[in-house]
């Protein structure tokens, strides 16, 4: 089991090719629209520091008692969702792993390439496995977004599995595989 652990820096990144299979231990970051819109377009930093930090688009089921957070559920969300912002997200923030569902266009692309960052894919439908893998809700910031859009911070020792498909050498794997399955089909 290949385990990495948060955080990376740009010489850590260089070392995954799309494909690679990784588990990430560390702290996690949860993020989405309202999170990419707001540092993006606002211009408003998060209120923890994301430098060389992994942030998973994912929309977590919490169970809220007082000050105690259980997580019951953390499945990805679409992360195409957030390719108008990726870019500018990972220049300011200094991100290094996006993780989500499906796979991000040519601008994130370009900026994991230029920036130093990666975008992980965690199977859909896991969502249950990945709450099991996480040890503990360290902190919530931006609550006024709502339980699935706000920034959870959580700790963990092993999670994923994640496919890296879009690596900072420029590969894109779902770019890559849409052309080989568009050659095969011309070929039918």
């Amino acid at each position: 089991m290949n385990t990495v652990n948060l955080p990376l820096n740009n010489e850590d990144i260089l070392k995954f090719h799309i494909g690679d299979v990784i588990y990430l231990s560390g702290k996690i970051i949860t993020g989405r629209d309202e999170v990419y819109h707001k540092v993006v377009e606002e211009g408003i930093m998060p209120p923890v520091d994301l430098r060389g930090m992994a942030i998973y688009h994912a929309g977590p089921i919490v169970k809220t008692t007082g000050k105690n957070h259980e997580l019951v559920s953390i499945g990805p969300t679409t992360s195409m969702r957030m390719e108008k912002w990726a870019a500018d997200f990972i220049k300011k923030t200094g991100v290094k792993v996006m993780i989500g569902k499906g796979g991000m266009g040519e601008k994130t692309t370009s900026a994991c390439r230029e920036l130093g960052a990666i975008h992980c894919v965690y199977p859909g439908g896991c969502a249950v496995l990945g709450a099991s893998q996480i040890e503990s809700i360290e902190n919530c910031y931006w609550e006024e977004f709502g339980m699935a859009e706000c920034l959870w911070v959580m700790k963990t020792d092993v999670f994923g599995p994640l496919i890296v498909s879009i690596d900072a050498h420029g590969g894109n794997l779902f770019a890559e595989n849409a052309l080989v399955y568009a050659e095969r089909k011309g070929r039918d």
